[in-house]
């Protein structure tokens, strides 16, 4: 099929949409309009383009040390389910746009599985156990949750912003897991945050009283080795905090991409193969 050199990794362009669709630069040109509707062939193709998903291959990242399945199906996730306990931090709404890549064409992919786990504001995770952790912490599950992609192929989540813990930047773990002809598949990697933001939030309470966090993006391992770069969320300002969105475009016809992640033990020192 044409259009299967298109580059993974990036928003496919307007002329890239269109060559899809079968719209030539020449009709373009010509300024030829759609039959039956009284709209130019070109603005029709742009909205056409603008309501695609954005079809955007993302780099897979380790799963660390932290995941627990603990199929706990919510949106949001600041809560421990067992005290009712919220976290406390900056409220951040996460929007998941996930979307299948099949031949250079692109569509919105529902019913997939988005999990979500995180640190709180002191750095620490529910759930597992973890060196400097509260032994408190073990038997919680905050920060941690599901949510099913909807028609148009997004997965909401209420959560609060990171903290920082030593080794590693700021971020979050997701992993989606569907299936393909009954086969899972699974794709797990981590969102980052823009440097300036991350001064900002970690500079008001709760962050603030942990200090500076000591791991910028660039001094992540596994952020310059993984291709954080193109896993940062795109964050706005909201009226009661941010809302971070992240497009990404996934080829379940790649088995090895999609292959079920082996399950890790606990968090290793600072630069070490464990960090999470």
């Amino acid at each position: 099929m044409e259009h299967e050199d298109i580059e993974r990794g990036r928003v496919l362009t307007r002329r890239e949409v269109l060559a899809a669709l079968g719209v030539g630069g020449g009709a373009l040109a010509a300024g030829r309009w759609v039959l039956g509707t009284g709209t130019p062939l070109a603005a029709q193709a742009d909205g056409i383009a603008r309501a695609l998903p954005a079809c955007v291959a993302k780099p897979e990242q380790t799963e660390g040390p932290f995941f627990v399945d603990a199929r706990l199906e919510r949106s949001d996730i600041r809560s421990d389910p067992s005290t009712g306990t919220v976290s406390e931090g900056i409220p951040l709404t996460l929007r998941f746009n996930v979307s299948q890549i099949s031949q250079g064409d692109c569509a919105a992919l529902p019913g997939a599985l988005v999990d979500v786990w995180q640190c709180d504001a002191d750095g620490v995770y529910s759930g597992v156990e973890d060196d400097g952790a509260p032994e408190s912490a073990r038997d919680r599950h905050f920060l941690r949750g599901y949510q099913h992609t909807d028609e148009d192929g997004l997965a909401r989540f209420t959560t609060i912003y990171p903290g920082w813990y030593r080794g590693r930047a700021v971020h979050v773990h997701f992993k989606v897991r569907t299936d393909v002809s009954g086969q899972p598949y699974e794709f797990t990697s981590q969102l980052y945050f823009d440097e300036v933001l991350t001064d900002r939030v970690h500079a008001q309470a709760p962050y603030a009283a942990r200090g500076q966090r000591p791991v910028a993006n660039a001094d992540d391992g596994i952020f310059r080795r993984d291709g954080g770069e193109r896993l940062m969320a795109q964050v706005s300002e909201t009226d009661h905090g941010y809302a971070a969105t992240f497009d990404l475009g996934l080829d379940l016809t790649d088995a090895e991409t999609g292959q079920p992640d082996g399950r890790s033990g606990r968090r290793g020192g600072a630069g070490r193969p464990g960090l999470g």
